[in-house]
């Protein structure tokens, strides 16, 4: 049983009946669901998740004070923190986990927030340039189990995807950093002597080649240390997870040195045969540079093209 079965069933088993017992005329303005924060609400969790912050519960989502009062908040936190402590062989923590709880009575408006600053997932296009990822991940993961008011659903799919240009900006800009940081500064840091910086350069063309793979599955790329489990899992690229592996884990004396740069250049091509796939660029230069000005130009709205390459990255 992975965290998001755990929490469904202890939402059915415990939850859901407390809810409607003591809440029936709640019950309209509420949702409830797993979503944000833990590698249980990406569905990544395993056995060596279960040592901290893994415990059974559901976030229970409540609207604005005009809906559900101060009160009312209070009397559903006491009966949440009523239900049972233990369920499959688990337990709820006393503690707050570090950053806060991230399951039990919260706003609506506060969960998302956190993530993106905006309590209805309204967004100018500025803002979206200057959200991470993995906050946009966090915002958009898991699953809702109820949600009769409508209000967490509809803010979540405002959120799912970003609008078309801030995908093309943040593209470009990962574009423009494989350029450099891929076999230019890798090869150059070689010449140099720098195996350091060579390694530091490979590293930097890893994440900007892992970042521009989910931009091109319109995928939200989560916290680095579960980029590896989400990327295997994409219906493109996902193939390169394994070569990216080799980029950072092998040594940079030869003959690897020459085996990597090769790895870069087939990385770089298959990106850019989905760059072209996609109709992202009309050129069909091999040029990374290139190819990350030309996805630039494409974008629509003028404030967001004037704006530095690597503004969103």
């Amino acid at each position: 049983m992975n965290g998001l079965e755990m929490s469904l069933g202890y939402f059915e088993e415990y939850g859901l009946p407390m809810l409607r017992e003591r809440f029936p005329d709640l019950l309209p303005r509420l949702a409830a669901g797993l979503c944000g924060s833990g590698s249980e609400c990406f569905g990544y969790d395993d056995d060596v998740s279960t040592d901290h912050d893994f415990e059974p519960g559901f976030c229970l989502f409540l609207p604005g004070e005009d809906a559900v009062s101060r009160r009312e908040a209070f009397l559903l936190e006491r009966a949440y923190a009523a239900l049972p402590r233990e369920y499959a062989g688990f337990r709820r923590g006393l503690v707050a986990p570090v950053g806060g709880p991230r399951r039990g009575v919260m706003r609506t408006a506060d969960f998302f927030v956190h993530r993106t600053g905006t309590p209805d997932g309204v967004l100018t296009p500025l803002q979206w340039l200057a959200l991470p990822d993995d906050a946009l991940a966090e915002a958009v993961n898991g699953r809702i189990f109820m949600d009769p008011f409508g209000e967490v659903t509809r803010i979540r799919e405002r959120l799912r995807r970003p609008p078309e240009d801030v995908r093309r900006k943040k593209l470009a800009g990962q574009l423009l950093l494989m350029a450099q940081s891929g076999p230019y500064n890798y090869e150059r840091c070689l010449l140099h002597g720098e195996t350091g910086a060579a390694q530091l350069a490979a590293g930097e063309f890893v994440r900007a080649a892992m970042a521009a793979s989910f931009l091109l599955n319109g995928v939200y790329q989560p916290y680095y240390k579960w980029a590896f489990r989400a990327l295997r899992g994409l219906g493109k690229l996902s193939l390169l997870a394994e070569l990216f592996e080799f980029l950072l884990t092998s040594d940079n004396a030869e003959p690897l040195r020459t085996e990597k740069r090769k790895v870069m250049e087939s990385i770089s091509s298959d990106i850019l045969r989905e760059v072209r796939f996609q109709g992202l660029s009309p050129s069909p230069s091999g040029d990374l540079e290139v190819q990350a000005y030309q996805v630039q130009e494409g974008i629509r709205d003028g404030e967001i093209r004037a704006l530095h390459i690597l503004a969103a990255v």
